[in-house]
């Protein structure tokens, strides 16, 4: 696995010659119930990263940590950018990736949130047609979950379950389980339809949109896995290329 930070300059030199794919995994500072780390969608966002760079020779740049959060934003340690920033932070990333030489940039989300992940697609476009050789992929993490999820039943056993919940607390059990205290109550946000909430945490008090109750260590890592894998088959898209 290689992370763009640990190269020295000739290392990087020689790697950018062989290989055109870098991976930007994207997260959030936001809140994730009272036993959750604030950094949860960018420690998995990165964890699947460095995962599928072992298994092909992809470069794993530094993540960006900050995201767009509308939902979560008046909680407790929640940091929110705005959409204009976003999109500005993954242009001007993804063109300072491709000067150096990689085409191919996977953006990788762990955080879902709609308006967040509408500017990460906004940007994306903007690339493809500003840089003509460029390749690029938007990956939802919640997304590629549903899929797997989808194939394989047995791995999620809360129905509707998201931000927060069964899922969320066995991945960071997998991955940083000293960082889990315990496992929230089960809730889910009562927002109203079409109304924009003004006051967000009367209709969601505890940050949990699911039953964290079910997680597994081992249900995690099973996760982890199948969401790999699905990312493997996009850089072997990209692959086709040459």
């Amino acid at each position: 696995m290689t992370q763009w930070i640990d190269l020295r300059m000739p290392e990087f030199e020689s790697w950018r010659t062989k290989h055109r794919t870098v991976i930007l995994p994207v997260g959030s500072v936001e809140e994730h119930g009272p036993h959750l780390p604030l950094g949860t969608d960018t420690f998995h966002a990165l964890e699947v990263a460095r995962r599928a760079a072992e298994k092909r020779p992809v470069l794993v740049a530094p993540p960006l940590y900050y995201g767009l959060c509308r939902s979560t934003r008046e909680h407790p340690g929640t940091v929110s950018i705005s959409g204009d920033t976003l999109r500005a932070l993954v242009r001007e990333l993804g063109r300072e990736f491709y000067r150096q030489g990689f085409e191919n940039l996977v953006i990788m989300s762990g955080h879902a949130g709609g308006t967040h992940m509408a500017a990460l697609v906004e940007a994306g476009e903007a690339l493809l047609a500003e840089l003509p050789e460029a390749q690029v992929a938007v990956v939802n993490l919640l997304e590629v979950l549903r899929e797997v999820a989808a194939a394989r039943p047995e791995l999620v056993k809360t129905k509707g379950d998201s931000h927060a919940g069964e899922v969320e607390t066995a991945l960071m059990l997998a991955i940083l389980p000293h960082l889990v205290h315990g496992k929230a109550l089960a809730e889910w946000p009562s927002f109203p339809r079409y109304i924009l909430a003004r006051d967000k945490r009367r209709h969601w008090p505890g940050g949990v949109w699911g039953d964290p109750a079910p997680a597994s260590a081992g249900q995690g890592e099973a996760i982890l896995q199948a969401e790999v894998e699905r990312l493997v088959e996009i850089l072997d898209f990209f692959s086709q290329k040459g």
